[in-house]
């Protein structure tokens, strides 16, 4: 048998860990001071042993510090200087604030963000379209109050919401803000940047019309559905051109009354009713476009999917059903990390030529995590040592 083609002098973790450049790590480190009072257990270290739980699906600091610990010969290629203990991993967990790991993560999407970025989005709309939603993640724990009860105890269950915002052409994270899975989604439509080049996308979860009228005054863009109980005056029926998509039903001026100081005011929006013929609903939408086609009104919303559909990769491929540590500080530590970690593998699926799905992707990164294989050619032709060794074996067989 031959040599392998795809033999790598640094392990794929040593190559998965590569993409994060070392002067990055260094100059955030000296910003948030994250190495104070630290003798051994250094920023980096404490980053790449979370990233290590990230990729193999570690569900305990026990099984992390075990795990490393019989890697101890192989740490040279990601230059990792201290294997922590349980209880050392812990501590710094608790006590390093989550900043350091915050602006990580920021940096590696100002540097791979523009090359994630699929510019087809902006070439119809002219404009930078931003999907903004939730997940609530549960947690064993009351930490952060959760929604709801407990239907065997009655009792309260912990869990933190992850406000996200995702540029539609990068599908990856942009701005993440955690809050008490009680606390309601449209308190955070404030924090938004308001940007006459932005569109913002989001559900009915976050109906606010002070919120509407702030982003209409500032000239900032928004798309989201039309409350089932919303109280509106219909103003004018606009024509709907024949070349438009003949989904579209309706499309209205409308005004609706916003009570602030105790004085009322009035917004003009535009409403468009739009049929799926695929799911068979009508859907009403809401927006302060006023130049846009309607039929591209319902296609913007549809963008909104892509949000659930990340939401749901981040859930089935990494450890977010276990968290390492009772306290918020771990908690968010670790959900950060998760990002880095599905955003350089969003990088590598981009590089590849051949197609790979991202949950495979996942898969057999972690199960060649310290296997000394080229990655990148691996994954472009994982059949090439195959055919190699079938060639041989019809030769042989012809001699025989």
């Amino acid at each position: 048998m031959s040599k392998s083609n795809h033999f790598s002098t640094k392990s794929v973790f040593g190559q998965l860990i590569s993409l994060i450049e070392d002067s990055l790590i260094k100059r955030e480190v000296k910003k948030c001071d994250s190495d104070r009072y630290t003798k051994r257990f250094k920023t980096k270290d404490h980053l790449i042993s979370m990233l290590f739980c990230s990729f193999s699906k570690c569900t305990s600091l026990r099984e992390i510090s075990g795990a490393m610990l019989g890697l101890s010969g192989k740490t040279a290629g990601f230059q990792l200087n201290h294997i922590p203990k349980r209880s050392t991993l812990s501590d710094a967990n608790k006590n390093r604030d989550v900043v350091v790991f915050e602006n990580i993560y920021h940096q590696l999407l100002k540097q791979y963000g523009g090359f994630l970025s699929d510019s087809r989005i902006k070439d119809v709309i002219k404009k930078q379209v931003k999907i903004f939603d939730s997940t609530t993640i549960s947690l064993f724990k009351d930490i952060l109050e959760g929604v709801g009860r407990n239907p065997k105890n009655g009792k309260r269950k912990g869990g933190i919401k992850v406000h996200t915002v995702v540029n539609a052409d990068e599908i990856v994270p942009s701005l993440v803000w955690f809050s008490e899975a009680k606390t309601h989604d449209h308190q955070f439509l404030e924090k938004l940047k308001c940007d006459e080049n932005t569109i913002y996308v989001f559900d009915k979860g976050y109906n606010d019309y002070k919120a509407f009228e702030h982003f209409t005054q500032q000239k900032t863009g928004f798309v989201t559905r039309l409350k089932d109980n919303a109280s509106y005056v219909k103003i004018e029926e606009l024509d709907i051109d024949e070349h438009i998509h003949t989904g579209v039903l309706q499309d209205e001026v409308i005004e609706i009354e916003i009570k602030k100081n105790k004085k009322i005011s009035k917004l003009r929006l535009r409403k468009v009713v739009f049929y799926d013929r695929v799911n068979k609903r009508e859907f009403e939408f809401l927006t302060n476009l006023f130049d846009m086609r309607a039929d591209l009104i319902a296609a913007l919303y549809k963008i909104r999917w892509q949000i659930e559909l990340l939401f749901k990769q981040l859930k089935q491929n990494f450890p977010l059903k276990y968290f390492l540590g009772d306290n918020e500080n771990a908690i968010k530590i670790q959900i950060y990390c998760v990002l880095i970690v599905n955003l350089l593998l969003a990088v590598i699926k981009k590089r590849l030529k051949r197609n790979w799905a991202f949950s495979n992707l996942v898969s057999f990164c972690k199960i060649h995590l310290f296997n000394y294989i080229n990655l990148m050619k691996f994954l472009e032709n994982p059949e090439k040592d195959w055919v190699i060794d079938k060639d041989q074996t019809e030769q042989l067989s012809f001699n025989w």
